[in-house]
């Protein structure tokens, strides 16, 4: 296997729940000998003059253009904004085109995760607002078959869209066995997909 070959887990999060997921698709992504790297990136403001230091204050450090196009596979994940991915997120992807007019992420797999406040708070609907500049990048999505058994079983987050959580209205609830389950098996999956389509 390709020794520079890794996953990029790419997030957003404004409490800390999607950077909790984003570790367990992480640990999932490693669990079958694939090296992952954890990205986040900076906030957006309403006010035009504000900046964001270079690097943030703690966790990951802000992906590059060079970080996402040098993937051999991406796992996308941001909480839920009324149905659709955080605005920091969506930013930074309006801001990749060079990499689509290169092709650089054609044929390479991804998959997506999400969190949300309430049980149907927009999940759904959010994986697939991730998926589209994907798809449109050239990826091949990856989801969360029903084979994974927690799937039939979770009473909270994971679809098959994608791994997911509730967090609760003042964002502290737990992430559920089956919910870390699914992240994980996400992670495996697409990490095992490169491994096939992309890690020589």
């Amino acid at each position: 296997m390709n020794a520079s070959a890794y996953v990029l887990v790419l997030y957003y999060s404004r409490y800390g729940n999607t950077e909790k997921l984003a570790r367990e698709v992480a640990t999932g992504v490693e669990s079958v000998g694939v090296a992952s790297k954890l990205r986040t990136v900076p906030p957006v403001s309403a006010t035009c003059e504000a900046i964001s230091a270079e690097i943030p204050a703690d966790g990951p450090p802000y992906c590059s253009n060079d970080d996402l196009a040098n993937c051999s596979a991406l796992v996308l994940g941001s909480p839920t904004r009324f149905g659709n991915m955080a605005a920091a997120l969506k930013f930074f992807l309006d801001g990749t085109g060079d990499i689509w007019m290169n092709g650089a992420l054609v044929g390479k797999p991804a998959g997506v995760f999400t969190s949300t406040a309430s049980l149907h708070g927009g999940q759904e609907s959010t994986l697939l607002s991730m998926m589209l500049p994907l798809l449109h990048h050239g990826m091949i999505i990856g989801g969360i078959p029903y084979s994974e058994s927690a799937l039939s079983r979770t009473t909270s987050g994971g679809t098959p869209y994608g791994a997911s959580h509730v967090a609760g209205a003042d964002a502290t609830q737990p992430i559920s066995d089956d919910e870390q389950i699914l992240c994980r098996a996400l992670g495996k999956r697409i990490a095992l997909l490169a491994t096939k389509l992309v890690i020589a």
